[in-house]
């Protein structure tokens, strides 16, 4: 029965919960009873990486690279800001599936009227395709930079991950995290590597972590701060968490839903704290290796990876940079597609083929990504990545005002619902990112007009 035909219930939803997203995937991992907390951890363990791709995306490469050479290691306390904002964002998504049964976009769907709805979904597909952009870009230098695959070509390839996805799905929604946890361990093992060559001076790194007065006062140093702010926390996150924590078999009794909730908070914390691990590690080894040499005007993911190996000394280094950024690129291009399932699903209540489904998302990204390329090379792929870091700041707000007016409703959530001291923080934390992305916005468009 659709929704608009189901008399309302009596709890703070107008309808029942609607069939879930990812339907294939809903409930398929058991969580045996009985179990030490080690065990029961490794359970739930899972959704919070894939989630954490997001945050180590190609798309936040370029301000940790422009933040560490011009500004050695200050705006690492940026970085840390950025990601505990992350944690208790997602920790509020993940609580509104497990707690309701509905994503983010099936709450928005079930608590706004249609047009407002059609018109969330709208932006949110765009958002999407944007932040797909960069990573479908991100994944293409990485090939031209290992291979010599000329971009156009690179683009093309990224589009083959749409099979990988349907491959390891049908095997299981365990094989599809364990692939994401690959791929982010080759990441984090590349930069390990990176910075035992960059030899950084870990007391001036624990002094980068405290916040200083001179990240507001210099207003170049503040520019990119925001820039890293902002492009933190990513829209789709909020949609893709809601949904896939619901691959867990939870109970729909309290005491179930509680432990759910804490084993996946955990689960997202820890994975969002590695997240931040590499970031900071992008911009360690930034301000180590160029920074201190002179070349503070690295800010192109190009440029780093022609200079590392002649400034480090190490032919190797610059090879590890480009598998890092393609193990980034290819886990957030899968990442991305499952959320864009979700979101359509959510939205819409549409139900597709798999494979056609993970098909017109894939090629909602990579179609301009092809044109552009072939059309302004190099130059053209730049300014799309910019492109795509502003259409994602107008969307973000869109995704965090109804995530945390949601999880703070009791009539939504009942006992669930927030403390009114994690309400209250969570309102301040979604008024800096809106008004930083709001700063941020304006900022690029200036200089897009100067």
């Amino acid at each position: 029965m659709s929704a608009t035909t189901v008399p309302p219930v009596e709890s703070g939803w107008r309808y029942p919960r609607l069939r879930p997203s990812l339907p294939e995937s809903y409930q398929s991992v058991g969580v045996p009873k009985g179990l030490g907390f080690w065990r029961k951890a490794l359970a739930f363990a899972g959704p919070g990486y894939m989630v954490a791709v997001g945050y180590m995306d190609p798309g936040n490469w370029a301000t940790d690279l422009a933040g560490g050479a011009r500004f050695g290691y200050t705006l690492l306390s940026v970085i840390l800001l950025s990601n505990l904002m992350a944690i208790l964002l997602q920790s509020l998504s993940l609580k509104l599936g497990i707690v309701t049964g509905r994503d983010l976009a099936q709450a928005c769907r079930d608590h706004y009227s249609r047009p407002v709805s059609f018109v969330l979904w709208v932006l949110c597909e765009i958002a999407i395709a944007a932040c797909d952009l960069a990573e479908v870009i991100g994944s293409a230098i990485a090939l031209n930079l290992l291979f010599g695959i000329p971009l156009i070509w690179g683009v093309c390839i990224t589009a083959v991950d749409v099979l990988l996805i349907l491959l390891l799905q049908h095997k299981g929604f365990r094989w599809l995290e364990a692939f994401v946890l690959v791929l982010v361990a080759t990441i984090g093992v590349c930069f390990g590597i990176e910075l035992v060559l960059a030899r950084p001076e870990w007391g001036a790194v624990a002094k980068g972590l405290v916040p200083t007065s001179q990240i507001v006062t210099n207003p170049a140093m503040l520019y990119i701060a925001i820039g890293i702010l902002g492009a933190t926390v990513m829209p789709h996150n909020l949609y893709l968490h809601s949904a896939i924590v619901q691959t867990r078999k939870v109970g729909p009794d309290p005491a179930s839903k509680r432990e759910a909730i804490r084993f996946a908070t955990l689960d997202s914390t820890v994975a969002l704290l590695f997240a931040f691990c590499i970031n900071a590690a992008i911009l360690i080894l930034s301000a180590a290796t160029f920074h201190w040499s002179g070349n503070r005007e690295v800010a192109e993911i190009g440029d780093a990876y022609q200079l590392l190996s002649p400034l480090l000394g190490a032919g190797i280094a610059s090879t590890l940079f480009a598998v890092a950024l393609l193990a980034s690129g290819q886990n957030s291009t899968i990442t991305g597609t499952l959320a864009g399932q979700i979101v359509m699903e959510g939205f819409l209540d549409i139900r597709l083929p798999a494979w056609l489904r993970r098909l017109i998302t894939r090629l909602i990204a990579i179609i301009p990504a092809v044109i552009v390329t072939a059309l302004y090379g190099e130059k053209g792929t730049g300014a799309l990545l910019i492109l795509s870091q502003v259409i994602l700041s107008m969307q973000l707000s869109f995704a965090v005002v109804p995530l945390v007016l949601f999880t703070s409703q009791r009539k939504k959530m009942g006992e669930f619902a927030n403390h009114p001291l994690t309400a209250v923080v969570a309102w301040l934390v979604a008024a800096v990112i809106i008004g930083l992305n709001t700063w941020l916005l304006v900022g690029t468009f200036r200089e897009l007009m100067a």
